[in-house]
């Protein structure tokens, strides 16, 4: 019996951790969907709200636009406004995530970690 034999081989980290809870995948996949329709759409209303509220200027380079079919005519300005905001949500849900994370009290060692000291 040699060291390549699929017998010998240790078990590997993936089948000693729990697998992830399906409901969880999906909430991953309705915010992946629903994270750039928010932001697209409050990129939009911000843009309109600083035309007429004169807030920020935009740069002439993205005041240009292209037209798709199912939305409309849209502005480089609307795109850069929903990256931030894309950003920002993003940022928002990770502090909320690792506030939650550390209220939860989960064990800072787990069954593979040595004792501390």
């Amino acid at each position: 019996m040699s060291k390549y034999d699929p017998t010998y081989q240790a078990k590997s980290r993936r089948s000693i951790l729990p697998p992830t809870h399906p409901v969880w995948r999906g909430i991953g996949c309705f915010l992946l969907i629903l994270l750039p329709v928010l932001a697209f759409a409050g990129g939009k209303l911000l843009v309109q709200a600083n035309r007429t509220r004169r807030w920020v200027q935009i740069p002439t380079e993205l005041t240009g636009s292209f037209i798709v079919p199912m939305i409309g005519r849209v502005f480089y300005a609307d795109l850069v406004v929903a990256a931030g905001l894309i950003f920002l949500i993003f940022a928002i849900l990770t502090v909320i995530y690792a506030i939650i994370y550390k209220i939860i009290g989960v064990p800072r060692y787990g069954p593979m970690d040595s004792p501390p000291g």
